[in-house]
């Protein structure tokens, strides 16, 4: 509580001037945030080490990383709100008196509902708990269900598909961190696919293991949709010798296509480079994808240790190998968000993202980005393409991999595209490329 002025008549507290405090906290003396007659931080450790405390008094071990995080968050007075507005300290109390076990299993037994889950990932950001991913954990009893309508022999073929294939697979990429949403979405699209096949199959007096080439093609040729998803189950099922030279031909990807002009590409560059009534994180996504070619999921991944700042000032970008240089004004746009990244809540903080989400520990998802930029007539997919297409025609293809991020066999499909005539996609672009270079950052 700054109540004096000191001898060059700034607003400063009593003891920088000499008085006997007015307003200090009875405990420990400082006079800023007050919370009664106490200041914030000491009524806040009171409060937490009662909420923490073990049977015996103390603050649970487990525990003890709750009590130093929101210790060290920056504004005590919204933790003390949260203490009595919230269900979740109510959990935390529980879980310190050994009412409840300190775990996954615990959040797995409750209801789903955002305040139980927000707790859930604040302990798992703290250390208290494991990672985990909570759209995977659904997949399981998700999976259960199916397999208890099918019969016997369907349901053990399906399970060691989904259990030992797929979810493993899953659970490999959760571990390592680069799980995404349509990698979930595609598992289950699989198992549906593998279900359906074998419904059919014995629909025919067939079995997966006695089905030929022909009712494989039969099939394709009746649900030409259901063939694709299939391609991995039989592939899969060769693997394991349940099925004899059945082969599912896989489909040839399509060549790349470039359907945004540079003109547009790089007005829609400025746009997010100098318009700021859109969010930063959007702007910085946007512009991640438009100059360099990144996925948004990459994106919304990005560590805050991707952002170098050299001796000399200038900032860099590590997508996968090498840093790239970033352009003014870019580079103030990403520093600017390193900062307001620091000033997040004990929600967030530490945090090792680039984007830190609103649930703790975790990095801004992808829809967020992407549904921001789609409102402003920016779609990435498409700004993507357009951006390698420019990137793969300027650099050789080997840089273009290390820098970018790429596989070796991506950056030569692009190389290839990019060495083509320029004539063969003026009808696509709506625009002559070689007649209107693309602008520089302005």
């Amino acid at each position: 509580m700054l109540a004096f002025y000191d001898a060059q008549h700034r607003p400063a507290c009593a003891r920088c001037t000499g008085n006997k405090p007015r307003y200090a906290c009875v405990k420990c003396g400082r006079e800023d945030s007050r919370f009664g007659r106490k200041c914030g931080p000491c009524v806040l450790a009171e409060r937490a080490a009662a909420l923490l405390a073990d049977p015996s008094g103390h603050i649970h071990p487990q525990l003890q990383p709750v009590f130093d995080t929101l210790m060290a968050g920056p504004r005590p007075q919204t933790t003390l709100y949260w203490f009595t507005r919230s269900a979740g300290p109510a959990i935390l109390r529980a879980m310190a008196q050994g009412q409840v076990e300190i775990s996954h299993a615990t959040f797995a037994a409750m209801p789903t509902n955002r305040t139980n889950t927000y707790l859930r990932d604040f302990l798992v950001a703290v250390g208290v708990l494991p990672p985990y991913d909570a759209e995977l954990e659904r997949v399981t009893p998700w999976l259960n269900d199916i397999l208890a309508t099918l019969p016997k022999d369907h349901g053990d073929i399906i399970a060691r598909f989904a259990r030992w294939h797929l979810l493993r697979r899953l659970n490999v990429q959760a571990h390592a961190g680069t799980l995404t949403h349509g990698a979930i979405a595609a598992a289950r699209n699989n198992i549906i696919a593998a279900v359906r096949l074998l419904g059919w199959l014995r629909d025919r007096d067939q079995a997966i293991s006695t089905a030929t080439q022909s009712d494989l093609e039969d099939y394709a040729t009746a649900f030409p949709g259901r063939a694709q998803p299939l391609l991995i189950f039989i592939n899969w099922t060769a693997s394991t010798r349940i099925t004899h030279e059945l082969r599912m031909p896989a489909k040839e990807k399509d060549q790349p296509q470039v359907t945004l002009s540079d003109h547009d590409r790089w007005a829609q560059v400025e746009l997010l480079l100098h318009d700021d009534t859109i969010r930063l994180y959007t702007r910085i996504g946007g512009l991640f994808t438009l100059l360099f070619a990144q996925p948004l999921a990459r994106i919304a991944r990005m560590r805050a240790d991707q952002i170098t700042t050299r001796d000399d000032g200038h900032v860099t970008v590590t997508f996968d190998t090498f840093p790239i240089e970033l352009p003014d004004p870019l580079d103030k746009l990403v520093l600017a968000q390193l900062a307001r990244r620091g000033q997040a809540s004990y929600a967030s903080y530490p945090d090792k993202w680039l984007f830190p989400g609103g649930i703790p520990g975790k990095h801004l998802a992808t829809e967020n980005i992407r549904s921001q930029l789609v409102a402003r007539g920016i779609q990435p997919n498409t700004a993507r393409k357009a951006a390698m297409f420019q990137l793969a025609g300027e650099i050789p293809t080997p840089i273009l991999a290390d820098i970018l991020g790429l596989s070796p066999h991506t950056a030569v499909r692009w190389a290839a595209l990019a060495a083509r005539d320029w004539s063969q996609y003026t009808a696509i672009r709506h625009l002559d490329l070689q007649e209107r270079p693309a602008p520089g950052l302005r």
